[in-house]
């Protein structure tokens, strides 16, 4: 089993010290979906809910979300992110919305919490924004899609 890169040889949690590894580009993608009542689709594709903007609102929150991850996951590392893209591919024939967050770095350690955390968030506004009419949405299938960068190389899901 390999060593676990948060535990110290005392069993201790611990951030990873990565401080000798020198910054490189990195780069992250993750998915997910929020799946929704015909009418709850429609509405937003129609700007017809009464809290505003449903997919801009998420997308702002997405990246909010991204910028803030150390401060919600608890051993990730502050990242200097340059770059953070939200983008929302509606399904109507599934009454879905697929979410994708790109996120960008030149920095010491991955991005890959980053754009996991903007996709979560993104799709929980969408939730927040749309539950006085729909409770029975559906947030799944969140996960990275790709990343690149770092020791570990480049990673690429197989299938979606």
């Amino acid at each position: 089993m390999p060593k676990l890169t948060h535990i110290d040889e005392k069993g201790r949690v611990r951030m990873v010290d990565v401080t000798q590894k020198k910054p490189t580009e990195r780069t992250a993608v993750a998915t997910g979906m929020i799946s929704m009542n015909a009418e709850t689709f429609d509405a937003i594709q129609n700007q017809k809910v009464k809290k505003g903007n449903v997919l801009e609102t998420a997308r702002i929150a997405g990246v909010m979300a991204a910028k803030k991850t150390a401060e919600l996951i608890p051993m990730c590392h502050p990242l200097n992110i340059t770059h953070i893209q939200i983008d929302f591919s509606p399904d109507a024939a599934k009454s879905r919305i697929d979410i994708e967050a790109a996120v960008r770095a030149i920095d010491q350690t991955g991005v890959e919490m980053e754009a996991i955390t903007a996709v979560s968030v993104a799709a929980m506004t969408i939730y927040d924004m749309c539950k006085s009419t729909d409770k029975e949405m559906t947030i799944s299938k969140i996960q990275l899609l790709k990343k690149t960068g770092g020791k570990s190389g480049t990673f690429v899901r197989k299938g979606k």
